[in-house]
């Protein structure tokens, strides 16, 4: 997406995930990630309500860039953060109140309120999500709390925009952001929704931006703080399942879809068959880096995964998975109820596992399942492109294979989120994905799939 004579040689990426805060040291021309650093992205349960560790976080970048400018040298910044996330500043650069943490279930409280005043489906393409996952409902909810707040807001950005703001001093937003589920933004018209209206904040939002739009340089506090260069060039930023689309955005491949992984798994198809999206089932429109449309499905399948596997490392024998498969063993949606192609309904087995390896077996085909059916309500069509933590899961991938007609494969990358933020800035290409070849268990695991949706 950057000038090819350009191409930064280490490129710094902040990428704030809902589970854990990194910062990924990138390789401009290969795309490697040379080094990668964490910190859990531990939720602050105090007063006024639960809210997020900005300056924990901003602490550890600070750190962590100073060192890998040390050990590498930082030639730019690119940035990626988990959606349902907005910051309000005010008149001085400051929060003007603590960023929420989305699943806090205050906003349900005023949920029939905020019903009438935000727009259609058909014009957002944001679905009604529960507690604050609609970002427009953040806001109507922290504004009802309270009502000097609206006055002390100068500025309202989303997530990866605060920090290039922390870096730059420069205000924006980026268009993948607003165009995550947040009833704030138009998709099809590339425009603020009529919401931002009815809250109050038509001259408060910051500007929405293209994604790999350069937003400025760093600070002379930032530059005292890591030792990195005044002029590194800072990106705008996006929305971390966005992100991971980013690699395949300028493929040859016309139609295709890709698997975002980790906490949320997130489907996005391109060029897939046309189909009317259902927001009852946690379909969306996403908007890509380069502002158009995507039509999304989502669960949150990494949860689901901590929640089943609770805590085990067992790995599954081949006896395992032949138990499995022979006895019907199979876990029912939803472990997350509230979000997903099942909502509502009630997780369960259809019978027992006798060994934890047998349950992280049927975990994986759960998972694979549940990302086939999200599949199959946006249309995809073409290859499927699985990133993040589930590219390493053979389990998965190949039930996925198996149940996609054009088969699966896995990004290579471990961090695909970041590798994604840096080609915002690096014009180099990858050959990313490697396909899954189909398992000696294909019919199996057809009929385990069939058996699966007939107790649906």
């Amino acid at each position: 997406m950057s000038d090819p004579a350009k191409t930064p040689k280490h490129i710094a990426v902040i990428d704030v995930g809902k589970t854990n805060a990194k910062l990924a040291l990138v390789d401009g021309e290969t795309l490697s990630e040379i080094a990668v650093v964490t910190r859990p992205n531990a939720v602050i349960r105090k007063a006024p309500y639960p809210h997020f560790d900005l300056d924990g976080h901003w602490a550890f970048f600070l750190e962590n860039l100073a060192a890998f400018h040390s050990s590498h040298g930082v030639d730019a910044i690119s940035i990626t953060t988990h959606g349902a996330a907005l910051v309000l500043v005010d008149d001085r650069g400051n929060l003007a109140t603590p960023m929420l943490d989305y699943e806090h279930d205050g906003p349900d409280g005023c949920s029939e309120e905020y019903g009438a005043l935000r727009p259609e489906f058909s014009l957002t393409g944001s679905p009604r999500l529960p507690g604050g996952l609609n970002a427009g409902a953040q806001l109507h909810w922290l504004f009802e709390q309270d009502p000097s707040l609206l006055d002390r807001t100068a500025h309202v950005i989303t997530y990866p925009q605060y920090w290039a703001y922390r870096l730059t001093g420069e205000l924006a937003c980026d268009v993948t952001s607003l165009g995550c589920h947040t009833d704030l933004w138009n998709p099809w018209t590339g425009s603020p929704s009529g919401l931002v209206e009815t809250l109050g904040l038509s001259d408060k939002l910051a500007p929405a931006l293209p994604s790999s739009q350069v937003l400025g340089t760093l600070t002379p506090d930032v530059v005292q703080e890591t030792g990195l260069r005044s002029r590194t060039p800072v990106v705008c930023g996006i929305h971390d399942s966005n992100a991971s689309l980013v690699p395949y955005l300028q493929s040859k491949e016309r139609r295709f879809s890709v698997v975002s992984t980790g906490t949320w798994v997130v489907v996005m198809a391109v060029n897939g068959a046309k189909v009317d999206l259902d927001p009852a089932r946690d379909t969306l429109v996403n908007v890509n880096a380069l502002g158009a449309p995507v039509p999304s499905a989502r669960f949150m399948g990494g949860r689901e995964y901590e929640l089943i596997r609770n805590g085990s490392t067992a790995e599954p024998t081949a006896q395992d998975r032949q138990a499995v498969l022979q006895n019907g063993i199979m876990l029912l949606p939803a472990v997350e109820p509230n979000s997903g192609p099942f909502p509502g309904r009630v997780s369960g087995w259809s019978s027992a596992p006798e060994t934890d390896g047998q349950r992280i077996y049927a975990l994986s085909l759960y998972l694979a399942l549940m990302t086939d059916s999200c599949l199959g309500l946006i249309g995809a069509q073409g290859p499927t492109l699985v990133e993040g933590s589930f590219a390493r899961n053979l389990d998965f991938l190949d039930m996925l294979a198996v149940l996609r007609p054009e088969g699966a494969g896995a990004a290579r990358s471990k961090t695909g989120t970041s590798i994604g933020a840096a080609m915002l800035v690096s014009a180099s290409m990858v050959a990313p994905v490697e396909m899954h070849s189909k398992p000696e268990t294909v019919r199996q695991l057809e009929r385990y799939a069939e058996n699966w949706r007939a107790c649906l």
